[in-house]
C-alpha cells in the first residue's frame, strides 16, 4: 500500500528509503542547518585556535611570547632546528616510537587471540578473568609506581637481571596496563562477529587457530587498530612511570619535554618558542597515525554499538 501510493506521488520508493540519501539525511539530523554550522564552527576553533597559538609562538621569539603576542612580529623557524640539541629531542622520540610501537603492536596481537578464547570457549573462571580485566582497568597508575619500581628493582638484585633504566622493562610495563583494556576492546568487537563463519569454516576443515588467523583476524582489523592505538597512546603520553623506570639514554620524548621545562623555570625567559615547537613536533606522530587509520578507528569504535 506504501509503495503504491509513493509511485502514484511520483517518488520513488528507493529515493526515500535508500541509505546515505539526501532526505534520510535531513530525517536525521538533529538541529537545524544554521544552528549546526554555528556549533561545530565554535567546536572546530575551541581545538584549532590554541593549535595555532602553539605554531605562532613556535615561530616566534621568545620576547615576543614573553609579552603576550598572539601574530608574531618577526617569523623564525631557528625553533625547530634547536630543539634536537638543546631538548635531545631525536633520542627522546626514537625511545618513545620504539616502546610505544612495540607496545601497540605485542598488545594487539595478545588481546586477539585473549578475547577470541574469552568470547568464544566456556570454561570456569571466564567470568572472573573478565570481571579481574574489568577492575584493572580502576586501579589508577599511581598508586602501582613503587610496586612496580620495587619488583623491577628485586630482579635485579636476587635474579641478575637489569630492569630498570632499559627500554624492554618499560615496554613489559606499558604491556601489563595496556592488555586489559585492549582485551575488552576486542571482547566487544568479537561478540558483534557472526558464529556463522567460524562454524563453516570448521566444517571446511580448519582449526581454531586456522579460524582465527583466516576468519577472525581479518575480520577484526577495526577492534585491533583501535586497541593498538590506544595501547599506543599510553606508552606515548606516560610521564610518570617513564621518568621513575629510565635513564637518560632510554627517557622518552614526554620526559625530554618535561626535563626541558623543569630546567627553564627560573630563568629570564624561558625558551618558550623551543617549548612549543617541541610540542608541536612530538604531536606530529600521533596526528599522523590518526590520520592514517581514521577509517578503522570509525569502524572499531562504533562496533557492538548496533547489533
Amino acid at each position: 500500500m506504501s509503495t503504491t501510493t509513493a509511485k502514484r506521488q511520483g517518488t520513488p520508493t528507493s529515493e526515500v528509503d535508500r541509505p546515505g540519501s539526501h532526505r534520510q539525511h535531513e530525517v536525521l539530523r538533529l538541529l537545524p542547518a544554521p544552528l549546526l554550522i554555528i556549533v561545530l564552527v565554535f567546536l572546530g576553533a575551541l581545538v584549532l585556535i590554541p593549535v595555532l597559538y602553539i605554531f605562532l609562538a613556535s615561530v616566534n621569539s621568545d620576547i615576543g611570547v614573553a609579552n603576550g603576542e598572539f601574530w608574531p612580529s618577526t617569523v623564525t623557524f631557528e625553533n625547530y632546528s634547536k630543539i634536537w640539541t638543546s631538548v635531545g629531542l631525536a633520542n627522546g622520540l626514537a625511545n618513545s616510537i620504539l616502546v610505544a610501537g612495540a607496545t601497540a603492536v605485542v598488545s594487539a596481537a595478545l588481546s586477539v587471540s585473549t578475547a577470541f578464547v574469552l568470547v568464544r570457549y566456556t570454561f570456569r573462571g571466564r567470568l572472573t578473568i573478565l570481571r579481574g580485566l574489568l577492575a584493572l582497568q580502576s586501579v589508577p597508575g599511581t598508586l602501582m609506581v613503587l610496586p612496580v619500581f620495587v619488583l623491577f628493582s628485586s630482579a635485579a638484585t636476587y635474579l641478575g637481571i637489569q630492569v630498570i633504566g632499559t627500554q624492554w622493562g618499560l615496554f613489559v610495563t606499558y604491556l601489563t596496563f595496556a592488555m586489559p583494556f585492549s582485551t575488552w576492546v576486542m571482547v566487544t568487537y568479537l561478540r558483534g562477529l557472526p558464529k556463522e563463519l567460524e562454524e563453516a569454516a570448521k566444517i571446511d576443515g580448519a582449526s581454531n587457530l586456522g579460524v582465527l588467523f583466516r576468519i577472525v583476524l581479518p575480520l577484526s582489523w577495526p577492534g585491533i587498530v583501535v586497541s593498538g592505538i590506544f595501547a599506543f597512546l599510553l606508552g606515548w603520553n606516560d610521564v610518570l612511570f617513564a621518568s621513575v623506570m629510565t635513564r637518560p639514554e632510554s627517557q622518552t620524548a614526554a620526559v625530554a619535554l618535561q626535563i626541558f621545562g623543569a630546567s627553564q623555570e627560573g630563568g629570564a625567559i624561558p625558551f618558550y618558542g623551543q617549548l612549543m615547537a617541541a610540542a608541536l613536533v612530538c604531536a606530529a606522530p600521533v596526528v599522523i597515525l590518526y590520520l592514517i587509520f581514521q577509517r578503522y578507528l570509525v569502524g572499531g569504535l562504533t562496533a557492538g554499538g548496533v547489533k
